[in-house]
This record gives C-alpha cells, structure tokens and sequence, in this order.
C-alpha cells in the first residue's frame, strides 16, 4: 500500500534509483519479506527473462500502477548469487517460476521507472533464524497487521490517514530500531539487528518475522569489519494503518561520482 501511493518512502527509493543509475548499476539484489521457503536453505528466483514474470495483484493498490512494467529478472545474476552463498556453506537452489510480490516490484518501479536492471529475489527461510538471514547477507521497523487500524483504508481509501496517534509501544520500538541501526557499524550492526528480536517489544511490533528477515540480510552485508566508521541513517519514515511504522534506512554512504 505505502508504495502503491505517494509518499515519502517512495520519493526516497526514486532518489536512490537515481544515484544507482549515475553510478551504473548493474543489477539489484533483494531479500523478499513475503516469500519463504521451508528446509534449510532459500531459494533464488531465476525467471528466464521479463516475458516469465508473473506478478501477484497487490491489494488496494490499483493494477495500471504496476501491471506493465517489465521486470528485468536475470537467471545469470540468481546463478551468481547462488554460487556465492554455495560457497559460503549456505544451501540455496533456483527457482525460474517465482510469481513476484508488491514488495519487490513496487520498490523496483519507484527506483528505475522505466525497466528494472538485471534483477534477482532471495527467499527467506521459514524458520526465521536470525543467525541464518544474517550470514546470507554476509556472502522495515513495525509491521504488526493485527495490530493496524483498518477503517481508514476499508472506508476510505486512504492508508495514511492518523485519525489518532500511534500507541506508546509502536513508538517505543520504532526508537529502539532507529538507534539500533544509525549507532551501530561493522559486526556491531549485524548483532544490534539480531538482538532486537529479543526485545520485549519485537512480538508486539512483528506478529511474524518475515517482516523483519530481510533486514538481517541487510545487516549482514553492510556489517562485515570494513564497514566499521560508516555513516548509517534513516532518510525517510512514514506511519500508515495507525500503528505501522515504514522506515527507510540506509547503510553507508555512495561513493563521490567521478568527474
């Protein structure tokens, strides 16, 4: 919904398309919260090419917004990623009949509008071990739909609207999460990340972990040793359904663009 709409989070991932595309981009690898797999391991989607996407309907979001763009999925970048975490020890096969979800394509549309670069999906794996996530990336802060209001958008439409303020504990965890990740760099990063799952608040902002999965993926790749002194921030933030809260962070910081 947040990204079927205009909002701040979507302005922050067009500017972020923008940078990569003047540094040359050659692909994009995601991490999917909705896609999980059971077993071991994870899965990679490896979709022969745009023409064998299929795209699953987003809800109150309407299908123009989506529907047309191509999707640049690359069996070549899901068979590099697949060797990568092969050789880190960690069990991973691909999958070329992966139906694609909002929170892959949505984030694409808003970064390269026109056609998406060479494009791959990691799975998460169904049991959530943070230890796991984490070291695959080695090689969003409140997300508890039961606990949303939904009159808003059932009556209206309109997922933003904050007819009354978020409770103490939505906003209670969104500052413990924001600390986590702009105080802490290198390996402090990756344990900052998996500790928040142990905090007495976690269950009440994350009712499922598959929210928050794909945020140790990020950890883990952006919290290795030489990553220690980089500049971690949150650019961007917007609440909607009352008591959800979509942050945007960065890790790191782009390289200066070559004269």
């Amino acid at each position: 919904m947040m990204l079927g709409e205009d909002s701040t989070a979507g302005r922050y991932w067009e500017e972020v398309g923008r940078e990569a595309m003047k540094r040359g981009v050659e692909g994009v690898v995601f991490m999917g919260a909705h896609w999980e797999v059971t077993g071991s391991g994870v899965e990679i989607a490896s979709n022969p090419g745009k023409d064998a996407v299929v795209k699953q309907p987003v809800a109150w979001v309407t299908p123009d917004k989506y529907v047309d763009y191509e999707i640049n999925s690359s069996p070549e970048l899901a068979e590099r990623v697949q060797t990568l975490l092969t050789d880190a020890g960690i069990e991973a096969k691909l999958n070329p009949k992966l139906e694609w979800i909002h929170d892959v394509f949505l984030v694409l549309n808003w970064m390269f509008p026109k056609r998406s670069p060479p494009v791959t999906v990691i799975s998460t794996n169904a049991y959530y071990d943070p230890y796991l996530h984490t070291a695959i990336g080695a090689a969003g802060t409140v997300h508890n739909l039961y606990r949303n209001a939904w009159d808003n958008i059932i009556l209206y439409r309109d997922n933003f609207a904050q007819t009354r303020p978020p409770q103490q504990w939505a906003l209670d965890f969104r500052n413990e999460t924001v600390d986590a990740f702009t105080k802490n760099t290198g390996p402090a990063l990756r344990r900052a990340a998996m500790r928040l799952m142990r905090h007495p608040l976690f269950r009440d902002a994350h009712g499922t972990d598959d929210h928050y999965a794909p945020v140790l993926f990020c950890a883990g790749a952006a919290g290795d040793q030489e990553d220690v002194g980089t500049t971690n921030t949150s650019p961007a933030e917007v609440w909607e359904l009352e008591q959800m809260c979509n942050t945007q962070f960065q890790f790191g910081e782009w390289d200066a663009l070559k004269a």
